[in-house]
């Protein structure tokens, strides 16, 4: 097949492309709220302070652990000097070990995040249309994301686009979560497919790292988490500014979606 050329070709790697790949948080969706929601609600049922929205979209990106982690860590730190500021001794002797508070910090995140898992995650601008159009055209599309594998499937199905994904993988699903390339490498091995084979969509370091370990082509797009960096420091084979931007690149124009939209 080679309705997805042109897009390998505007990059490093010129292939046929027979699957676009998309991850999920940043790239489809908008999750931070829903996120935060989990996060801070974690933290402060272990008496920790509360984290910011903007603090939780700079950890975001490798998964739950270490989205945790990453949220302990700070929250262990700002009440340090908060009790410093109280002339309070920096660490209290009372607390539990840090691993031990992870742990029940990575449980309670799970049940925050359950409660909220069907609302506060928004499809960004133009992807529930693109997806569509794509899916018309009989584009195989597939989704590779670190989020918990429970999770994935109820949030596909509450923003109506789990019907586009002929393939899913989740943080569960694999050993290594990206931006090893084990998540990858499993799709293309359950669809006897090459990595070269696959075109993967996101928007962090991480999705780009994936791809490049893998030996998959890659596009970054720019209105994503990414911890803050522009993603072409990553240096995708292609960047985009707008989802939507993909539907020219693989040979339809934005007439023909607004056309497959109405009929």
């Amino acid at each position: 097949m080679n309705w997805l050329k042109p897009v390998a070709e505007q990059g490093r790697k010129s292939s046929t492309i027979d699957l676009l790949l998309f991850d999920l948080d940043g790239t489809l969706i908008d999750s931070v709220p829903q996120l935060h929601l989990a996060v801070d609600g974690a933290l402060q049922a272990c008496g920790l302070p509360g984290a910011t929205l903007e603090q939780v979209k700079r950890w975001i990106g490798n998964g739950a652990d270490v989205l945790m982690e990453r949220a302990l860590t700070w929250a262990r730190q700002e009440r340090a000097s908060q009790r410093s500021a109280q002339g309070k001794p920096s660490v209290d002797h009372a607390d539990i070990p840090k691993d031990e508070q992870l742990r029940i910090l990575r449980k309670l995140f799970d049940r925050f995040y359950e409660e909220t898992v069907e609302e506060g995650s928004f499809l960004f601008p133009d992807v529930q249309e693109t997806l569509s159009a794509l899916h018309a055209k009989g584009i195989p599309l597939g989704l590779v994301t670190n989020k918990p594998t429970p999770f994935v499937a109820p949030l596909l199905e509450a923003l109506d686009i789990a019907k586009y994904f002929s393939v899913i993988v989740g943080g569960d699903d694999v050993k290594n979560k990206k931006p090893h390339p084990e998540p990858l490498l499993l799709v293309a091995g359950k669809l006897s497919l090459t990595p070269a084979e696959l075109l993967f969509v996101g928007d962090s370091r991480n999705d780009i790292l994936a791809a490049r370990a893998a030996g998959c082509p890659s596009v970054g797009l720019t209105y994503g988490y990414n911890y803050g960096e522009a993603i072409t420091l990553s240096e995708p084979d292609v960047v985009f500014d707008h989802f939507k931007d993909l539907l020219p690149a693989l040979g339809l124009s934005h007439s023909e979606h607004q056309e497959l939209n109405n009929d």
